[in-house]
């Protein structure tokens, strides 16, 4: 029998082999699922992506994770479901449509065809029968279905919301596009408007307490969950009111003469100083007709975010009122003040201030010399008011102190019994509140879902019929920056009231993405239903594994989940989660270079467009432009961005190394839940590794012909590599249960090792073991590099003999090979190792100790002393005291 290899292999051409075999796999339309309920079935789904042009690292790395899943559980017999479509609404697309001059739908369906043959490229297992872009008035028909349901129910409903606006640009302006307090495009002051606007009833208690209850069964990362818990910001305390006798012009108490609050401290109640209210509240309004200097500052408020992360942050401003409002419980007038920090659509639109034990308060209250007032305490840790303090908050150690009927009592008596009194005053009472906020869904921008609704002088607002719908959005339109272009298109604003028939005007604002977002995973189970989801979505949902960034932890996820709970409340769906389990693959980082402009700006330049130099251990020290040789700064190592210029294209890795070297290297370099650090050395290596593969098998391509007729009966040899093949099986199954697809391609290169190694000598002893064990190899490559290993499967004739590799039985560790019939002991002399022996597994305790005495070793440092004690650790150690 030959020991070496037997065919000269043809070279690896990763570029021609891939096209080759995708087209096998379209032609055999190998990936359209059908529902089987002969088969367990599994439901995996990549974050629906945006449409921006061209995939990025984070696409590649995303679907790869996917696509690993998908095939490796095709293989162990599961149905398995991997649909794909296009996030297409929103502002990008508008923003492209501006500067280029084109409809966003033709720069859209454009961006669509070259992301998916990208896609394809990378040999996806993808089923593009179910494919669909939420731009299609097919799909978003049933967002403005739901809506109406919603409408009818009262949990989708209309009400007056802040926005900024850009009074050039007569448009609405996302947070992210105010700069400064001007328009990222217009340069104009933005202003807050109050206009009307369609809210989603979300904070409802019924829905609020589900969503955060409900996590506590979701396989999801504990950091995303605690996330949504921080954002539902369940709360419990007292909302109560400070009575006042102010009135508007028409002698009318403003808000029936009282201004409520609430407060997780009322404990503190006794230390009010001052009460801060919002710029739009009402008294904040009256005391402004009369104050000039106020009113301007009012107009500066409004001109702030209204972003609670950047009210955090910002610098907090107050202006006195000159009005005041009275203790509920002490009878004592409190100034009311405006501050900047305070939102409207928070709460009440007012807070009391504390400043001695509320952090933001005392900072105010010092910036403004307001009266400071400690009403609890930490043992005898001593007050001050000149610097703040951490105890001065922490609920935990507070016991009330100045506060009169209150003193001594700790945090939760206190809160009881002043919730009591304030309730017996008809003034308060003990209530649950939630951080989160209804979802505000309409939009002042053309490219999105038109809300169904029409306005009618005689009517009202009327909805649009059933049978009218969808309402189809023109995609001719092209942004110029003046505003929404669907209020100049009488074409589709002019429409015939549903209710008298008189002429009415139709909606145009449309709707939030997240909208198409929240749904969009039912909508692959039921393609081309009749209605919004069918008997279909019933086998495929619950998703089984949902993957995607973590940046989208908190509000699609969050949305997704209140919408299926809508669902399920009207019908269509039985069960309470979308999501059983949750992937966030971590991102894709690269090195940055840059240059500073004369005005502080920085040029950011391309990792390949820069030579580095290195030291003697392999560390950046400088680095130059290639094209002029001019140093560049080296800015470290961030997040592949556009912003940065630090991405590499996928397609020109695909094009240069292959797709299946794009894959593995984004599998092998770093677990799928962690950062993953690019390597321009770790994606050679990678390539170098399936050459290998490649010529490995090639190589011994007469020797599988051969040894799949060798004797049943293994020899020593044989036993021995089954024995390694199959331990280096067990862990890589062991890692692909638990995700570990990094582990999982590091075991198949320790695999093709061994298998290299056993190949140098004589092969005829391994038998059927060798046949085997490279069928193990590709099996288990196959999820992460499908395209090399399905060629060589079909060209090995494993494809003749087990059947397709797509669908062939998954590679089980055989247990009967991991048991051996030696063991291997450490052989210790007074607890130190001196030698190693192996024996028979039925070797009883006088058998080892004869064996283990007679070692050249053991004789050295035992000599004629007895043995007092002779230890065995079965299958592992023996220890001889003398």
């Amino acid at each position: 029998m030959t020991t070496h290899a037997t065919t000269q292999p043809a070279p690896y051409t990763p570029n021609t082999l891939e096209t080759a075999v995708r087209a096998t796999w379209t032609a055999d339309d190998v990936y359209t699922v059908t529902e089987n309920n002969d088969k367990p079935k599994f439901y995996a789904c990549s974050m629906l992506p945006y449409p921006s042009g061209k995939l990025h690292m984070g696409h590649v790395r995303n679907y790869t994770i996917n696509d690993v899943m998908t095939r490796q559980l095709r293989m162990k017999g599961y149905n398995v479901l991997m649909p794909m479509g296009w996030d297409a609404f929103g502002m990008p697309a508008e923003n492209a449509a501006l500067n280029n001059n084109v409809p966003p739908a033709k720069w859209t369906y454009e961006n669509i065809a070259y992301m998916k043959k990208q896609m394809q490229a990378m040999g996806l297992a993808i089923d593009w029968s179910r494919e669909f872009a939420t731009c299609q008035p097919e799909y978003y028909r049933w967002n403005q279905w739901f809506f109406l349901q919603m409408l009818e129910k009262g949990i989708a409903y209309r009400k007056t919301q802040v926005v900024n606006w850009d009074p050039i640009d007569q448009t609405v302006l996302a947070n992210e596009q105010v700069i400064d307090g001007r328009g990222w495009r217009s340069g104009a002051l933005v202003e807050k408007r109050e206009i009307p606007g369609y809210y989603l009833n979300i904070s409802n208690p019924k829905y609020a307490e589900e969503l955060l209850n409900d996590l506590d069964d979701l396989g999801w990362p504990e950091r995303v969950k605690l996330m949504q818990k921080n954002w539902i910001g369940k709360s419990t305390g007292v909302r109560f009111a400070f009575t006042h006798d102010i009135k508007d012009s028409s002698g009318a108490l403003i808000q029936d003469g009282r201004m409520y609050v609430f407060t997780t401290r009322a404990d503190t109640i006794m230390g009010v100083t001052f009460c801060a209210v919002a710029a739009e509240h009402p008294l904040a309004t009256l005391a402004a007709e009369t104050n000039p200097d106020l009113k301007v500052f009012i107009e500066k408020c409004k001109l702030g975010s209204v972003m609670e992360a950047d009210m955090a942050t910002m610098e907090k401003e107050g202006m006195n009122t000159g009005l005041q409002v009275t203790h509920p419980l002490t009878g004592e007038p409190v100034d009311v003040w405006v501050g900047n920090y305070v939102l409207m659509t928070y709460g009440d639109g007012a807070v009391m201030g504390v400043p001695a034990h509320d952090e933001r308060d005392f900072a105010f209250a010092q910036k403004y010399d307001l009266p400071i007032k400690q009403v609890v305490k930490a043992g005898d840790t001593a007050f001050s008011i000149e610097a703040w303090a951490d105890w001065y908050g922490d609920k935990e150690q507070a016991e009330c102190v100045n506060s009169g009927a209150y003193d001594g009592l700790k945090f939760k008596e206190a809160v009881a019994k002043i919730a009591a009194d304030l309730s017996e005053k008809g003034l308060g009472e003990l209530k649950t509140t939630y951080r989160l906020r209804d979802w505000g869904i309409s939009r002042q921008r053309y490219w999105g879902t038109p809300i169904p609704l029409i306005h009618c002088d005689s009517c009202g607002v009327v909805p649009v019929p059933e049978k009218d719908l969808p309402v189809v959005l023109p995609e001719d339109c092209i942004p110029d920056g003046s505003g929404n272009p669907l209020n100049k298109r009488e074409d589709f604003l002019n429409v015939a009231c549903p209710s008298c028939g008189k002429p009415a005007r139709r909606e145009t604002d449309t709707m939030d993405t997240f909208i198409d977002s929240s749904w969009y995973y039912m909508r692959y189970t039921s393609p081309n239903a009749n209605s919004m989801v069918d008997a279909r979505n019933d086998y495929w949902m619950q998703m089984d594994q949902y993957i995607g960034g973590i940046e989208h932890a908190i509000l699609h996820l969050l949305y997704a989940r209140f919408w299926t709970k809508v669902m399920r409340d009207m019908g269509l769906v039985s069960f309470n989660e979308p999501f059983k389990n949750l992937l966030t693959q971590g991102m894709v980082l690269n090195e940055t270079y840059y240059r500073e402009k004369a005005n502080g700006q920085k040029e950011w330049f391309n990792p390949a467009d820069v030579e580095v130099e290195h030291d003697d251990k392999g560390r950046p020290v400088a680095a130059k432009l290639i094209a002029d040789g001019d140093m560049v700064h080296i800015g470290g190592t961030e997040k592949m961005a556009k912003s940065k210029n630090n991405g590499i294209d996928p397609q020109a890795l695909i094009e240069q190394y292959g797709a299946d070297t794009a894959r593995l290297f984004t599998m092998f370099a770093s677990p799928p839940e962690q950062t993953l650090e690019w390597s321009d050395s770790g994606v050679e290596g990678s390539h170098r590794f399936l050459r290998r593969v490649w010529n490995f098998c090639q190589s011994q391509k007469d020797n599988i012909a051969v040894l799949k007729s060798a004797e049943l009966t293994p020899s020593a040899a044989a036993k021995d590599f089954r024995f390694t093949v199959h331990t280096l099986l067990k862990q890589i199954n062991f890692d692909y249960d638990r995700l570990q697809y990094n582990t999982v391609a590091s075991g198949a290169m320790k695999l093709l090792n061994e298998l290299e190694a056993a190949c140098k000598n004589d092969v005829a002893p391994l038998g059927k073991a060798l046949p085997e064990a490279i069928s193990i190899l590709l099996r288990t490559l196959y999820p992460i590099v499908p395209h090399v290993t399905y060629a060589l499967w079909n060209e090995l004739g494993y494809a003749d003999s087990c059947g397709d590799l797509l669908d062939v039985a998954w590679a089980e560790f055989d247990a009967s090979a991991l048991e051996r019939s030696d063991v291997t002991y450490m052989v210790q002399v007074n607890g130190k190792l001196r030698d190693q022996l192996t024996a028979a597994k039925t070797a009883d305790k006088d058998a080892l100790q004869t064996l283990a005495l007679a070692l050249p070793n053991v004789q050295k440092f035992v000599e004629d002393n007895p043995v007092k004690k002779f230890i065995v650790v079965p299958n592992k150690l023996i220890n001889i005291v003398v």
